[in-house]
Parts: C-alpha cells; sequence; structure tokens
C-alpha cells in the first residue's frame, strides 16, 4: 500500500466546500448561444451534443442514486461532506439544464432534457448508470452498514463514473472547445463541475483506502468490481457510431483517450492500495 500519499479528510473536504461554491445561473451563455446556432459545424454540434447528452444523464442518474451513501456515513464529518456532494450534484445538474435550455434546445423540465438525451446514448452507458449504479445503490441503501457493499458503491461512483469516465471526459471535451474557441460559458461551468469532482473523487480514494487497511479484504470488492465494469467503461468512452479500437473523436485518437482513462485509474489504485496488475 502506498502510505506517503496525503489524502484530505471529510471535514477538511467540506471546509473546501464551503469556500468553493458556484452558481450555475452567474455563468454567461450568450456566445455559446451563437456558436451552437451558427458557428459548429454538423459533425461537431452532433459530437458536442453526444458528449453533453451523456453528461445531463449522468448527473441525473448520480443526483438520484446517492443518498445510500449519505445514509452509510460512519461520523458527522463524513455525513457532513457526503450531504455537500449530493448538493454538488444537483448544482451540477441544474447546470446542464440551464445550457440545455440556453444554448441547446427550448426551455424544458429536466426531465424532458434528460428523456431526449438519452436517445444519444449507447448501451455502455446503459450498462454503468442504470445497472451497476442503481444495483450497488439500492444494496447500500437496504443496509447502510454493510462495508462489503459501501465499497461496492463507492469503487462504482466515485473510481468508475467520476474518475475514470468523468475525467477523461473533461480532458478532452474542455481541449476540443478550448482549441477551437467554442462554447467559452459551457467551459467555464464544466471546469466549475471539475474542480468539484476533484474533491469527491478525493472523498472516494481516502475511503477505500481506510476502508482496505481496516479490512484487507474489502480489497477483494474492489477488484470484483473494476472487473466487472472495465470493459464497459472502455466501451463508453466511444461515441456509439465508433467501431473497433482505432477512432477518433473531438481531436483525439481512441487509443490516447482510453490511455488517459487508464492512467488515472491505475494512479488511484495504487494509493488504494489495489493495484491494476493485481486484478
Amino acid at each position: 500500500m502506498t502510505t506517503g500519499v496525503h489524502l484530505n479528510d471529510p471535514q477538511t473536504l467540506y471546509r473546501h466546500w464551503e469556500g468553493e461554491q458556484w452558481n450555475p445561473w452567474s455563468i454567461e451563455l450568450e456566445a455559446d448561444r451563437r456558436q451552437w446556432a451558427g458557428e459548429l459545424s454538423n459533425d461537431d454540434r452532433r459530437l458536442v451534443y453526444w458528449a453533453l447528452s451523456s453528461l445531463m444523464v449522468a448527473e441525473e442518474r448520480i443526483t438520484t442514486k446517492f443518498a445510500g451513501l449519505v445514509m452509510a456515513a460512519e461520523s458527522e464529518e463524513e455525513a457532513s461532506f457526503l450531504a455537500s456532494q449530493q448538493v454538488d450534484e444537483a448544482r451540477h445538474m441544474q447546470f446542464y439544464g440551464r445550457v440545455q435550455d440556453d444554448v441547446i434546445a427550448q426551455p424544458e423540465a429536466i426531465a424532458a432534457h434528460i428523456a431526449r438525451s438519452r436517445q444519444q446514448l449507447g448501451k455502455p452507458f446503459s450498462v454503468i448508470f442504470d445497472q451497476a449504479l442503481v444495483s450497488a445503490h439500492d444494496r447500500l441503501a437496504v443496509n447502510p452498514r454493510d462495508a462489503a457493499a459501501k465499497v461496492d458503491f463507492v469503487t462504482t461512483y466515485h473510481l468508475v463514473i467520476e474518475s475514470t469516465l468523468g475525467l477523461t471526459a473533461f480532458e478532452f471535451i474542455t481541449r476540443f472547445l478550448r482549441k477551437n474557441d467554442l462554447l467559452p460559458g459551457f467551459v467555464d461551468g464544466y471546469s466549475h463541475i471539475h474542480h468539484d469532482e476533484q474533491r469527491h473523487i478525493g472523498y472516494g480514494v481516502w475511503f477505500l483506502r481506510e476502508a482496505i487497511a481496516r479490512d484487507p479484504a474489502l480489497a477483494e470488492r474492489v477488484r470484483v468490481t473494476l472487473r466487472d465494469l472495465l470493459p464497459t467503461v472502455a466501451s463508453a468512452l466511444a461515441p456509439p457510431d465508433r467501431d473497433g479500437s482505432d477512432w477518433e473523436a473531438l481531436g483525439a485518437m481512441g487509443e490516447e483517450i482510453r490511455s488517459f482513462a487508464l492512467q488515472g485509474l491505475m494512479r488511484r489504485l495504487k494509493i488504494v492500495g489495489v493495484p491494476l496488475d493485481s486484478l
């Protein structure tokens, strides 16, 4: 196990949250609206809309499938931080809903935007968010004191969804948009979201390292979850209309995107104490 890496505990993370608030309605989207209507090519618009759709649906799912982890908190400090994370997820969902309202489509209820966005997504997304995440959350909600269920959920949520998928999406979506001077308001809001998610991932890595230090047998729960999900994660990184392994999206090749995701996961697993080569 790597012991030399400092991780912030939930109380420290909560104090950071108090000083890092932002408002989804303070982001300026006028340039985004103009660019979306007339400056993006049809192919770029289609790819960016796929990316935005995946973010919109992901935030809705992780907002509504999180309460079980709050109930599983083992201290007041942990409960405080986890409650702040659920607020963050709702704020993120609201921001993506505002982008849909003000930039992409006509104003509607969030549920309508989500239903339309789901039509852009492939089966791997459903396997991760509608099956694996929902199942892990439901098992934890039934018994919040089940240590294995909590490890399963945090592995699925914080290691797979927020870090492996979420950080990879941010890297390549914002790289493409910044390089092409596109959607500056979206990039601004998404950067705030990215900062929030770094805090969330810090909690997930902290919790898993602490849990495995207390009970080394729980490392196998991390391994089982990753064995089950990593093949689907690799597929979820590609747009639904890309076949095989040699594909390109948003200015990056599939191999570069997969490598970025894998390297980040490897770093976090080493800190947790479950190196990838032990899977």
